[in-house]
């Protein structure tokens, strides 16, 4: 098996995405990818965190008086105060772009496969961890929609499986309509490779942020996507249009690479600003490697909030 070493982590083994392609079993693939180090990462990196009474312990000078449990002072003439503990029942869901561009691969694994891993991945574990799970995939539209349920876990992963990179996409139309689906506050997984304007793709997320859900942001991008390796000029076709330009790599090379830098750097800022999770994943890096990072950075981010 071809694995990665990376300093992150002294001594582990992180699955090539190629190898993750050879797996076939989707179950199997997010299995192999969470059971392998993610699910030692103290839940609240990933999953919200709701409390529930856990037992009642003797008042203490300091507590909190609200706390007292007063019907309990009334059979007994004693004061106790509730305990809490963390317990994670929230509802996942994954929203999927499944667009045209995503079919794009400059030869490994295409950003919509490395997307589908990432979702089963991540649904995978939220169920592990006792979430009801959902998803919904679209492009221009809404094409499927998984409602969260705790029973739902066979049926997501096989919605992701089928998913297929086919029409034009957009995120503005689809992302509002999906305000409808989400009432109760939940956590919400987008993936895309989000090719519209930063102002855009904000004004469509943080709808959700509004109505309180907590969000992750997952920028799916190829590696030359991000690096644009080309040498001999060339036609280039836009995955979403069709529309073919001729192009001089070399004299577009570094204004390329800047627009891009440009693009994550302002979506991360203003997903920042929004509280939204926000994280580049790059189809050659990874996959385990790549939660791993993003796991433990939110993580730390959910302490400081």
């Amino acid at each position: 098996m071809s694995t990665h070493e990376h300093p992150l982590t002294p001594g582990a083994s992180f699955v090539d995405p190629a190898v993750l392609a050879r797996i076939g079993n989707l179950e199997l693939l997010a299995r192999t990818i969470v059971d392998g180090f993610i699910n030692g990462i103290h839940k609240a990196s990933y999953l919200g965190v709701s409390v529930d009474f856990a037992e009642h312990r003797g008042y203490m000078p300091g507590d909190d008086i609200r706390r007292i449990d007063w019907r309990l002072y009334a059979r007994t003439d004693r004061y106790y105060v509730k305990e809490f503990e963390a317990d994670s029942n929230a509802n996942f869901s994954v929203i999927l772009d499944v667009s045209k561009s995503m079919a794009f691969s400059s030869g490994g694994l295409s950003k919509l496969d490395y997307a589908k891993y990432l979702a089963a991945s991540l649904t995978y574990f939220a169920n592990r961890q006792r979430d009801r799970v959902g998803m919904v995939t679209f492009d221009s539209e809404i094409l499927e929609r998984v409602p969260s349920s705790a029973k739902h876990l066979d049926v997501v992963l096989h919605t992701i499986d089928r998913a297929v990179a086919g029409r034009p996409g957009q995120l503005a139309g689809p992302l509002f309509r999906m305000t409808e689906f989400f009432k109760r506050r939940g956590i919400l997984a987008i993936i895309s490779d989000f090719y519209e304007e930063p102002d855009v793709i904000l004004d469509a997320v943080k709808r959700f942020r509004t109505q309180g859900h907590d969000v992750m942001v997952f920028h799916i991008l190829d590696p030359a996507e991000l690096d644009f390796p080309y040498d001999a000029a060339s036609s280039f076709e836009d995955l979403e249009t069709g529309v073919r330009m001729p192009i001089v790599p070399d004299n577009l090379r570094d204004q390329y690479k800047q627009l891009i830098d440009e693009h994550t750097s302002t979506l991360e800022k203003r997903f920042t600003e929004h509280q939204v999770d926000y994280a580049v994943f790059n189809t050659s890096t990874p996959l385990d490697y790549g939660l791993f990072k993003f796991l433990s950075a939110r993580e730390r981010m959910i302490r400081i909030r």
